[in-house]
């Protein structure tokens, strides 16, 4: 079974910058489509990025390219996302999930909420 745990939000100030982890166990990642998904108030779900484990490519929404970046580091089985530039509208509770091979992501963890104040 997949476990993921998410941490590093908090509350910011528009345009300053954020990291969030999500460290992953349960079983090896080869096959695996990482992603960050992010809800905000009164919002539904949308995605924000993800990143093939094994090669490394890597997806963006149009909303956070050229200001998110996701990484993953395989010795520390961690998913990483660099926030930069963040807006008042980044704020939102921000999930990590896991995707076996084009299935739908089907495992996530609890969440950690990000808050810029503009």
């Amino acid at each position: 079974q997949v476990l993921l745990v998410e941490s590093g939000g908090g509350l910011v100030q528009a345009g300053d910058s954020l990291r969030l982890s999500c460290a992953a166990s349960g079983r090896t990642f080869s096959g695996y489509v990482m992603g960050w998904f992010r809800q905000a108030p009164g919002k539904e779900r949308e995605f924000a990025a993800a990143i093939n484990w094994s090669v490394g490519n890597t997806y963006y929404a149009d909303s956070v390219k050229g200001r998110f970046t996701i990484s993953r580091d395989k010795a520390k089985n961690t998913v990483y996302l660099q926030l930069n530039s963040l807006k008042s509208e980044d704020t939102a509770v921000y999930y990590c999930a896991a995707s076996f091979r084009g299935a739908d992501f089907g495992s996530w963890g609890q969440g950690t909420q990000v808050t810029v104040s503009s």
